[in-house]
């Protein structure tokens, strides 16, 4: 599926047989759409499925803090099979955060209540990227891949698992930044003022998330996602200049036969540059139309999407219209995995998230 490259942890040259569970997994709905095979019902899955929305989730949050979940296994592990399971979704996703690979690069990465993520040593000058570390090993991030082994013994045996991280220029824009940001002027000051320290920085990013990625694979993800959730900031132009390289070189080094979702918002104009710098799968926001963006991307890659996050709000007789209206876009063609076109907001009615899973199993059963 994509590409080719050492994860550092070798598991011998004779191959194991296939147990039962693999088989189960390879077969599933979820596997099967990502190789563009035919599925008995368009499998669903959400982003932030494990989140504020639900009341185990919550409950968990108010005894510690995100970063402290995300580094306890046993709970990270419990959020995600548990979100999994409530929503009787196709495919969970492990519990963890795009951030979590800048900590071995040598930043101080905090979670401030209501004001999200922040970097408090940011990337601003050529001298701060050159005093970043090379990750070496992700030996540091064990806590997730530990995670991914709990969550993969509880799960159930057909069920898919899922591993993420940030794409490098999300995760740049956060480092250089330090935070959130509306206009990305420090990034894109840095990107046009000095393209060698960017691609340095862009360069160290991806050399360290393959190598993170492929460990995820290792502990036992089914496949993983790419998160580029600030890229459609860009132009097309500086997209295929400053990011295309970059992205690429992460898609093509992760470990062969593992599907991998490459997800952007804001990417409309964006989506054959996406298409060209890899992934199987490509995942749609909702400001585009399903049908028009796999016809603009090609029918010979699968897609993920796309109803808009803010639907879930509605009631149950609207989510599953704009349900259907999707299904109908995607006509039934092999590779069509239904999501929302970013996260699921912290306020959304669990029942609804419920509705929309049973209404896309329901209209798409073949």
């Amino acid at each position: 599926m994509s590409g080719t490259a050492g994860t550092g942890r070798e598991t011998g040259l004779i191959r194991k047989p296939e147990s039962n569970s693999t088989v189960a997994l390879n077969n599933s709905p979820f596997m099967r759409a990502c190789r563009r095979e035919p599925v008995p019902q368009t499998p669903i899955w959400l982003m932030r499925q494990a989140g504020r929305y639900m009341r185990e989730y919550r409950e968990l949050r108010a005894r510690m803090s995100f970063l402290e979940l995300c580094k306890t296994p046993l709970l990270a592990a419990d959020v995600t099979v548990t979100a999994a399971e409530r929503l009787g979704v196709d495919a969970a996703i492990i519990f963890a955060d795009i951030l979590l690979i800048v900590e071995p690069m040598g930043f101080e990465l905090k979670f401030a209540k209501g004001e999200g993520p922040t970097i408090h040593n940011p990337v601003r000058t050529s001298q701060d990227v050159d005093r970043l570390r090379e990750v070496d090993d992700v030996d540091s991030l064990e806590y997730v891949f530990e995670a991914i082994r709990q969550t993969r013994a509880s799960l159930r045996g057909d069920l898919p698992l899922i591993g993420f991280s940030g794409a490098p220029f999300t995760v740049a824009s956060y480092i250089v930044e330090g935070g959130g940001s509306r206009n990305y002027v420090h990034t894109k000051s840095l990107m046009y003022t000095d393209k060698g320290a960017w691609h340095a920085l862009m360069s160290l990013i991806s050399r360290a998330l393959v190598k993170y990625l492929n460990a995820q694979i290792f502990a036992g993800a089914q496949a993983v996602q790419l998160f580029d959730s600030w890229v459609g900031s860009l132009s097309a132009d500086d997209y295929r200049e400053y990011v295309l390289p970059h992205t690429r070189s992460v898609l093509s080094s992760l470990t062969p036969g593992t599907p991998v979702i490459h997800f952007g918002t804001g990417t409309g104009e964006l989506l054959e540059l996406m298409r060209e710098a890899g992934g199987d799968v490509i995942g749609l926001d909702w400001r585009v139309r399903l049908d028009e963006a796999w016809q603009r991307i090609g029918h010979d890659v699968a897609v993920m999407g796309n109803l808009d996050p803010v639907a879930l709000f509605a009631g149950k007789d609207y989510i599953r219209s704009q349900a259907k209206k999707i299904l109908e876009q995607a006509a039934g063609r092999p590779g069509h995995i239904f999501n929302l076109g970013h996260g699921i907001l912290p306020e959304t009615p669990v029942e609804n998230v419920i509705a929309l899973v049973e209404a896309v199993h329901e209209l798409s059963a073949k």
